[in-house]
């Protein structure tokens, strides 16, 4: 059962950053204002309204066709799809069926063995149904409340091939799709619920298993990890593989059984009586796109010198990127490093995204770090503050007052001096050790001075320091 292969489609829906909603004029910023306070005729389908489509809508899914390299269709057409969910105010959703507005396009990402291309069955828009509040767990709660705010958001559902052959391949496409999502400014991948997948994924030659709406980048990763040993499992023991559909309990990292799968003709599709065809052939060449990751990444390597590896990091996310650009003026590797290796770690610990990092007070600390003003451990230190501020609410303070009130600028050449005489003359079995031929007892050596300087020296120039001392005496 371990060689059987794992074979992974998703479907992607994702909130488009419009102001107002897909077949109406009401607001989309709705996350801060009570419930069913953004609603109208249309996005509740009160009987007589009628809708009308949003042309910045249909231009960001454009921009996304484009970028995801796919074919542009010289006319799609809404269609009306059928069934009924407490949110779903109409009975029906307003979607794309057999027309979609884009089709059969690919994205490049790092798989398992190397470069991949995924490919993308089809891109359509359609509009989100509302939103319902569980008291309690889904399956235990004791009654549900349905906010409509949501109903009529405008989403595109990007839909792939079965390519994915991992649930981590499935996290590293989902991650390039955000960024190219970002760079094309379509998508704030930070408001709640923004993004939200449906993973298919069954074992080669068993029955396909859909997993819905799960929120969350690392849930995907999480779900399709807990359906893949579950899947083996059930065949291990002779069992089968139900074709259904399940819910992805986030909280316990397990899935449970929802209903039965649906099949297309389950929804009775029909064409929107309400809409005409949508014929865009004559937008298509006036959209233009932004750098996209890929491109960003290759200039960062030619324009700064940058490894590849920090190249890919740093242009994986458009407000990083930019955030590298505004900080590596003056040393670009240096900035790279600091910013790959050493503030995402931090950041991610805190659960921080870049926007917690002043740029200028970053750009200060590489300042400090440039002219050996401070060492490395004491960079972190500071570093680490200025973030433990901002996550207390505070004022950060700037680096070189840190500095100043913690006394961490570098120690001087005649004080790291003293400091080596001082620890020889402390440590006398480690000297003899050091003579006898053990170079262990030099790394001892290094780190008590290091311990007397509070870490405020080089410990690679100390060692060097020291060995020289050490051997002018022998």
């Amino acid at each position: 059962m371990e060689d059987l292969e794992t074979i992974i489609g998703l479907e992607i829906h994702c909130q488009l950053n419009t102001k107002s909603k897909m077949f109406c004029s009401c607001s989309t910023d709705f996350r801060d204002n009570e419930p069913n306070t953004h609603t109208c005729p249309v996005c509740l389908g009160l009987p007589g309204s009628m809708p009308m489509v949003n042309k910045r809508a249909i231009e960001f899914a454009l921009k996304v066709g484009k970028a995801l390299n796919c074919t542009i269709r010289d006319e799609s057409e809404f269609s009306r799809k059928n069934y009924f969910y407490p949110d779903l105010n109409k009975a029906y959703q307003i979607t794309q069926y057999d027309k979609p507005l884009a089709e059969w396009g690919k994205l490049l990402i790092d798989g398992d063995n190397g470069e991949k291309e995924v490919r993308i069955t089809r891109i359509h828009l359609e509009e989100d149904p509302g939103r319902s509040v569980h008291m309690g767990t889904t399956d235990r709660g004791k009654y549900t409340l349905v906010d409509y705010n949501r109903a009529g958001i405008p989403l595109i559902e990007i839909v792939t091939e079965p390519d994915l052959r991992s649930p981590k391949e499935a996290r590293k496409f989902l991650n390039k799709l955000r960024a190219t999502l970002e760079y094309l400014n379509v998508f704030d991948s930070e408001k709640e619920g923004s993004l939200r997948v449906d993973a298919n994924i069954s074992l080669k030659g068993s029955e396909r298993v859909e997993v819905k709406n799960i929120s969350s980048y690392k849930g995907v990763e999480k779900a399709l990890t807990f359906e893949v040993t579950r899947q083996r499992n059930l065949l291990r023991r002779g069992q089968i593989v139900t074709r259904e559909t399940r819910h992805f309990v986030e909280a316990r990292g397990v899935t449970t059984s929802s209903r039965s799968k649906e099949e297309e003709n389950d929804y009775r599709y029909f064409p929107e009586p309400d809409l005409l065809p949508l014929r865009v052939a004559s937008w298509v060449d006036a959209i233009e796109l932004p750098e996209l990751p890929d491109a960003r990444r290759e200039r960062f390597i030619s324009q700064y010198g940058v490894s590849p590896e920090h190249a890919k990091t740093l242009t994986g996310g458009l407000k990083l990127a930019e955030f590298y650009e505004t900080v590596a003026s003056e040393d670009p590797a240096l900035a790279a490093t600091w910013t790959a290796d050493y503030l995402l770690g931090e950041l991610n610990y805190r659960d921080f995204s870049i926007d917690a990092m002043p740029s200028d007070l970053f750009r200060e600390l590489l300042t400090l770090i440039k002219s050996d003003t401070i060492t490395d451990k004491s960079a972190v230190e500071i570093l680490r503050l200025i973030l433990d501020a901002v996550k207390d609410g505070k004022k950060p303070e700037r680096p070189q007052e840190i500095v100043s009130r913690l006394g961490l600028a570098k120690t001087s050449g005649d004080q790291v001096t003293a400091m080596i005489q001082e620890v020889i003359a402390e440590q006398q079995a480690a000297i003899d050790d050091y003579y006898a031929g053990k170079m262990q007892a030099l790394n001892f050596l290094v780190g008590q001075v290091m311990k007397k300087c509070r870490g405020r020296a080089d410990p690679g120039h100390l060692n060097t320091l020291l060995k020289e001392i050490l051997d002018k005496k022998v």
